[in-house]
């Protein structure tokens, strides 16, 4: 008889040929992990509890990040839908890297394994020894249903929440071939994801690892419960889980060093520190098959000129010149970017394999703007300030605090908002994470959180306008779980 069999959910495997696939996979046990009657092969379940591909090429493209290079994408880059439809927020079906349905099935598949080591450990005689194994597991399943509901549904708003339609929110294996699940709400969505967080939070365990930074440990989950609630705007208990990740917020020495050491450093060195497990900056990485890597450069609409001018060219609230390394490649100058990712080939045959790259779910930097937009929210301008300075001394080259830091009069002389300081602390906070997180996924995240429009024209001069509450802005139900049963978005 089967015992702990991951089964193959209809979220992410229908049709005929498909669900006779899943039919076949469902009578075999996989691997020796499947047996979950110990600690260790609870521990080496959840490595398949984290997202195994991307999200930052749709996100990318369908943010203000992207525009368009002057050329069609190359032969290199996969399929380019996931580029070119995602820029013009067309609707397609695609089992290629980098796009939604992919994400959408690779979310589920880790829920899935996070719930096949809950119900290991639920029914384990000795519960102390699973203890921060069971709080990985009940965190990997938030975060991955948090970032389902951040992507497919609209964005948390108090006002509305309790009849945005959600995503399934699955809490336990699969015991049937075809089972059935409803969206219910985000409302409920939030509510679960939080009962998660907060359940597995005060189980997580950093020396139950040999490599933390590929676990959710206690400085990540700090972190995810801060983003958490930056996007619930509970702005005192994102304040709360910020001073959790760096007691006393001591966010200078985890930030990469952009404007010394990785200044200095060689391209290479600067690919292998960008996303190392050895820089302190990285709080949690994920592995994920992922051609972005070598995909962006060829691309169609990305990061131009016009755009990188724009961003990190046409002066800054800081005067002075920014870290970033920002590269172009072309006969025009058009496709530029910043490289973060050293791929990893794995070989699967003489001359054929699969790339990955590491991701950083999350990162000292994002704690910093995290508890800034907090501060700021709260009526601290004084903390958000200072976060903002520290931040800069990092990134600002020959950074030098008396003519390069800033203070509240400077930030709102800049954005001309002298009689809404709250409205320029946030807007100064929200540049520096564009900056920061380009080419990485997060400005999309941005754009959803605070309704901000945006504007996109194509190789032929249509313009693509979204608004704040465009219905385009949330991304489409996969095709396969719409046959299902679930209800598509309308777009």
């Amino acid at each position: 008889m089967m015992k702990n069999i991951i089964k193959v959910s209809v979220l992410i495997c229908t049709g005929t040929l498909l669900l006779s696939a899943c039919n076949k996979y469902l009578e075999v046990e996989p691997d020796n992990r499947t047996t979950l009657d110990t600690p260790d092969k609870v521990a080496q379940m959840l490595t398949s509890a984290y997202p195994d591909r991307d999200y930052i090429c749709f996100s990318e493209s369908m943010s203000d990040n992207a525009g368009d290079r002057g050329h069609s994408g190359d032969q290199y880059s996969g399929d380019l839908r996931v580029n070119i439809n995602a820029y013009k927020f067309i609707d397609y079906a695609s089992t290629e890297q980098g796009s939604p349905d992919v994400y959408w099935q690779s979310c589920y598949q880790a829920i899935a394994a996070a719930n096949q080591a809950l119900d290991a450990i639920n029914k384990a005689t000795n519960q102390t020894a699973y203890s921060p194994y069971k709080g990985e597991a009940l965190l990997a399943r938030a975060y991955a249903h948090f970032m389902l509901v951040t992507f497919f549904s609209k964005a948390y708003d108090a006002a509305t929440a309790a009849t945005d339609p959600g995503i399934p929110y699955v809490l336990a294996p699969e015991k049937t071939i075809n089972p059935k699940y409803e969206r219910k709400t985000v409302k409920y969505v939030y509510e679960m994801i939080e009962k998660d967080l907060t359940e597995g939070l005060p189980l997580i365990n950093n020396s139950a690892y040999k490599v933390p930074s590929f676990h959710f440990n206690k400085a990540a989950a700090n972190a995810f419960a801060a983003r958490f609630y930056l996007f619930k705007k509970d702005y005192t208990k994102v304040l709360t889980y910020t001073s959790q990740v760096f007691p006393g917020n001591n966010f200078g020495d985890y930030l990469r060093p952009l404007n010394t050491t990785f200044n200095t450093a060689t391209r290479a060195e600067r690919h292998a520190a960008f996303t190392s497990p050895d820089t302190k900056s990285n709080l949690l990485l994920a592995t994920t098959n992922s051609i972005w890597a070598r995909a962006w450069l060829g691309y169609q609409y990305g990061l131009n000129a016009a755009i990188a001018g724009n961003v990190f060219y046409s002066g800054n609230i800081v005067r002075g010149s920014l870290a970033y390394n920002v590269f172009y490649y072309g006969s025009n100058n058009n496709d530029q970017g910043i490289e973060k990712w050293l791929e990893n080939f794995v070989y699967t045959g003489a001359d054929i394999g699969n790339p990955y790259i590491y991701v950083s779910l999350f990162t000292a930097e994002e704690v910093l703007f995290n508890h800034a937009e907090a501060s700021a929210q709260t009526g601290n301008f004084n903390a958000a300030i200072a976060d903002l300075n520290t931040y800069y001394s990092t990134r600002v080259i020959n950074y030098n605090p008396v003519t390069n830091n800033i203070t509240l009069d400077k930030v709102t002389a800049y954005y001309n908002k002298a009689a809404d300081p709250l409205g320029a602390t946030i807007q100064a906070i929200l540049d520096a994470r564009r900056c920061e997180f380009m080419q990485e996924g997060m400005r999309w995240m941005d754009i959803l959180r605070n309704k901000l429009p945006v504007t996109h024209k194509d190789d032929k001069g249509v313009i693509i306008n979204i608004t704040a509450d465009d219905p385009r802005k949330v991304l489409q139900i996969p095709q396969v779980a719409q046959a299902s049963g679930l209800a598509a978005n309308p777009r």
